[in-house]
């Protein structure tokens, strides 16, 4: 090994990525049933091409990161509840990834759907 001192490299963390961490974190919080489009571009994209990320939206300001999230609510469940436990799973599973604070997770809830009562 040498003993000359490189410079630190970059790490680079695309939107993509931290919408695709977003959108698995929400996924997986109780009540959410799935991610809803944004607006009918994004509905018909989705159609066209399957997109992980589909109800995330990233932005960066001031180099803090702000998340919108598009979900579907189990009807049944608490809507204010459900919402606030995806927030609160979505930013501790982004900043435990990314190793950066969240500057704030927003949640629109665009539908209530019915489970099979089968």
């Amino acid at each position: 090994m040498s003993d000359r001192s490189l410079p630190p490299g970059r790490v680079i963390i695309t939107h993509k990525a931290i919408a695709t961490l977003a959108s698995q974190a929400a996924l997986r919080s109780y009540g959410v049933v799935g991610m809803a489009s944004r607006n009918l571009v994004d509905g018909i994209v989705y159609l066209l091409a399957r997109d992980p990320r589909r109800g995330v939206e990233i932005r960066i300001i001031d180099g803090q990161v702000c998340i919108e999230l598009f979900i579907v609510v189990e009807y049944g469940t608490r809507v204010s509840s459900v919402a606030d436990s995806v927030a609160h799973t979505v930013r501790y599973q982004v900043e435990r990834s990314l190793g950066m604070p969240i500057h704030s997770v927003n949640i629109h809830v665009q539908d209530l759907r019915v489970s099979d009562v089968d």
